[in-house]
This record gives C-alpha cells, sequence and structure tokens, in this order.
C-alpha cells in the first residue's frame, strides 16, 4: 500500500527574479524587493504576463499512481518530465491504497459523484486480491521464467506507483496547481496539485509570486488551458 508523495528538490530564484525580468524593459534593476515590486508583480499576474514568471524555476520529486502521472504529463508547456522506466526497473511494484471508492456521477463530463461506496464493502477486498495476484505473476514472469520486464511490466494495473522528476517554471506550475486544484478535476490529481501549492506557498521568497499566479483570472488559465 502506498500514498502520494511530492517532494520539493531544487528552486531557482524568488520574487525579486520575477520584477528584474519585467523591468529590464527599461533597463531597470532592483537589488532588494520593494512595495512597488510586490505591486508589479500583482499586476502581471492579473493582465497575464507570463514571462517574467518563467525566469523562476522549480525541481519535484513526485510519486502518484499510473492513473494520476497520465493526466499530469498532458501538461507541456514550460516543463520536464523524466520518470522511472519499468523497462529497466524490476523491483516489487508498489500499489495505490485508495481511501474510499466514489460513485460514478450521472454526468459523465464529472468523473464521479460525492456519493462513495460504504468502506466494508467487498470490493476493497476485491481490489487488494486483484493487486495481489498481478504483482505474484510479474514476479513469477520476471524472476522464475526470466522474462524482460519491459515485457512482464504489461501485467501491472494503472494503480501501480510511478515517481518521476518534474521541472519547470513558476507560471507553468500555477497553471497545473490552479487546473488540477479545481473542484472538476479528479480528486486524486487535486491531491497531487494541493500538495504542489503547500511546498511552494511555504517558500518565503516566492510568496508574492506564487499567491498572485494563484489568483489569476479564469481567462488567463484559458490562454494557457490544459485538459482536466
Amino acid at each position: 500500500m502506498s500514498s502520494v508523495e511530492v517532494e520539493l528538490l531544487n528552486s531557482m530564484g524568488n520574487d525579486l527574479t520575477v520584477a528584474n525580468a519585467a523591468r529590464v524593459s527599461f533597463q531597470k534593476h532592483h537589488k532588494t524587493l520593494t512595495e512597488g515590486d510586490v505591486r508589479l508583480i500583482k499586476y502581471l499576474a492579473k493582465h497575464n504576463h507570463w514571462t517574467p514568471f518563467g525566469h523562476v524555476q522549480l525541481q519535484f520529486r513526485i510519486k502518484a499512481p499510473v492513473f494520476v502521472a497520465r493526466q499530469l504529463v498532458k501538461h507541456q508547456v514550460g516543463l520536464v518530465w523524466n520518470e522511472v522506466s519499468r523497462r529497466y526497473v524490476d523491483d516489487a511494484p508498489e500499489f495505490y491504497n485508495p481511501e474510499l471508492w466514489r460513485i460514478r456521477a450521472d454526468d459523465k463530463k464529472q468523473g464521479s459523484s460525492d456519493e462513495v461506496l460504504e468502506r466494508d464493502s467487498l470490493v476493497f477486498m476485491e481490489y487488494w486480491d486483484l493487486m495481489t495476484q498481478a504483482e505474484k505473476l510479474y514476479n513469477h514472469m520476471v524472476e522464475e521464467k526470466k522474462i524482460a520486464p519491459e515485457q512482464a511490466r504489461m501485467v501491472l494495473p494503472q494503480s501501480m506507483m510511478t515517481e518521476w522528476y518534474w521541472t519547470g517554471s513558476l507560471a507553468a506550475f500555477a497553471r497545473v496547481v490552479n487546473l488540477r486544484s479545481a473542484p472538476d478535476a479528479q480528486l486524486e490529481c487535486r491531491l497531487v496539485a494541493n500538495l504542489i501549492d503547500e511546498k511552494v506557498s511555504s517558500m518565503i521568497p516566492l510568496m508574492s509570486s506564487w499567491d498572485a499566479l494563484k489568483q489569476a483570472t479564469p481567462a488567463a488559465k484559458e490562454k494557457h488551458g490544459e485538459e482536466t
């Protein structure tokens, strides 16, 4: 059983980086952050001037189930992604442990409803039985039959945990968080987005820029639209 993890590995730049990137148009440069810089940062985000925020870079290590990773990897603008490869790695697989099962929504555009399955439902037991069978078959293929991991991985389900490095600009991660933390995003994707938000929000040198980007208008999101 495993759960989602988000770790901030590296960062480059701060609020002053953003302000100076914008002010270079007028050949201006500040050595310390001023109240005017903070106002400028808010103006940039409000009016969809995204490029100055691209000068701040973040790198995360994220661990999540495959079905979540395959949704998040759709975000390509301003981001790069390197993932654990099951072609080479044959360690014992880990599987996502859902706290509950959501009932399908009547509206097909919304994946799930607020209604959940009872915790004592047989589905929980059947789910883990299936995960156990998949792991046993995979281990049998790799260890006993010496089948190449690049083929044996075909029996592993989408609930298997994967891990990747995700690096990109502050603006790009703000788009991810704004879209994937929205009420109509899948709950498990919202969990990753909220953890990213939590990590960046705690970085004092970036608080003004991050807050401004998160408050960007819906029009700004549509301009850089990604699927939810």
